[in-house]
């Protein structure tokens, strides 16, 4: 395949195919890109499928029969159906939307609005990201629901037994919940999640955003309700996101968004719909960035999304081995790398964690410092902000080691 990336022996060596890589940083070295939680860096080879769209086959999609549009709505529904594949899901249930926010979004209007009514509850957790609580809270208070929330333990970890005992009630119309913290990198029992809120009658939305990126993902197996992710994460571009729904019930949802696209018939009064997903995309979709997502995804699966778990996993351990010998250092989260993602949030006593992550740009070190988009876990961690390294696959054990020390001279920097 074109762009494929060059896998050497147990090694992953793909540095090279991206190009924002070749930056150096303020100390003059190759810069080290330890934020992939926010955002990942993009291979040469989705570029290279976004110009190609641009400079030979752009058009609007689905009505055209000339030969560009023809070609762009095979682009389109083609990338739908190797991102519906790559993850295990069904393209006639795979919806493209503007990014995970608008799918949960997309849920919690078109889903939530006709089945959670008052007295009822919207069951999250402590660990989600503000996109998976916000949508519910204006759900809940337009519908004179309940928003509750499951505890996180001091390991970074939910409780089963909580949950069932929560489902037990019978109040929950639906739980929603990170398959990996973007905080504390925790992996969650999302399958086993969604089995006992389906047995108490519950439908269930799962948050792939941090998951889809880093391991292995069969949404048929997981069997949520709706799995949501996002392209910008997964070596795509940014300005597209993904909804797997069940057929079933995407079929009888009212659409979120009017417009041109998703109709069946206009009348003078009355609409009728197409069938999903075109259902639920109004408006001129994002095709350039489909085409993209598409390549992004042929870019991991040559690399095998497994062999991205084991290197994901190796750089999360190497990392948990090496952030303790920072004095004052604590370190979030899960302490077992099997149980976790490639995200590691940390504070530095004595140090802000806006000071940390600017003084490890000095030496060319690039983390996250911040909420992070999860104000409640902060405040449940007793913290306003950590700093946050984050892998994907053009990561190394020698970056790891160059935040270790950036760290150690940035307490240095401030006389600790």
């Amino acid at each position: 395949m074109m762009g494929s990336p060059t896998l050497t022996g147990a090694s992953i060596e793909v540095r090279a195919d991206f190009p924002v890589l070749e930056r150096t940083g303020r100390d003059g070295r190759p810069i080290a890109y330890l934020d992939s939680a926010a955002t990942s860096q993009k291979p040469s080879a989705v570029i290279e499928a976004m110009s190609s769209y641009f400079r030979h086959s752009n058009a609007n999609i689905h009505r055209g029969v000339y030969q560009l549009a023809e070609e762009a709505t095979e682009l389109y529904e083609g990338a739908r159906r190797r991102v519906a594949g790559f993850c295990g899901s069904d393209a006639t249930g795979t919806i493209f939307t503007a990014n995970a926010t608008a799918a949960i979004n997309l849920v919690a209007l078109s889903y939530g609005r006709e089945h959670v009514g008052p007295g009822d509850e919207v069951l999250i957790t402590h660990m989600e990201h503000h996109s998976n609580i916000v949508p519910w809270q204006l759900l809940c208070e337009d519908r004179g629901a309940r928003l509750r929330y499951l505890s996180v333990s001091d390991e970074g970890t939910l409780s089963l037994e909580e949950l069932d005992s929560v489902l037990a009630e019978g109040r929950v119309k639906l739980v929603a919940v990170a398959h990996i913290s973007n905080v504390l990198g925790t992996l969650n029992p999302v399958g086993e999640i969604v089995a006992r809120a389906r047995a108490a009658g519950a439908a269930t939305l799962v948050d792939g955003s941090q998951a889809v990126p880093q391991l292995p993902v069969s949404v048929s197996e997981v069997d949520a309700d709706f799995y949501v992710w996002t392209g910008h994460k997964a070596l795509g571009p940014t300005g597209i996101g993904v909804l797997h729904g069940r057929r079933s019930l995407l079929e009888s949802m009212r659409p979120a968004i009017g417009g041109g696209g998703m109709i069946g018939h206009v009348g003078l009064d009355r609409s009728t719909w197409a069938e999903p997903p075109a259902k639920f995309e109004a408006g001129t979709p994002p095709i350039a960035e489909a085409v993209g997502l598409a390549a992004a995804i042929d870019y991991l699966a040559a690399i095998g999304m497994e062999r991205v778990r084991a290197h994901e996993r190796e750089l999360t351990a190497h990392a948990l081995e090496r952030l303790p010998a920072v004095p004052g250092i604590t370190v979030y989260g899960p302490r077992d790398p099997e149980g976790r993602g490639g995200v590691i949030s940390f504070a530095i006593e004595g140090l802000h964690p806006h000071d940390v992550a600017e003084l490890c740009d000095r030496e060319g070190v690039c983390v996250r410092a911040g909420h992070h988009c999860a104000q409640p876990l902060m405040r449940l961690l007793g913290v306003g902000a950590t700093a946050r390294a984050s892998f994907h696959v053009y990561n190394t054990h020698e970056e790891v080691d160059r935040l270790v020390e950036a760290l150690v001279k940035a307490r240095s920097v401030f006389g600790l």
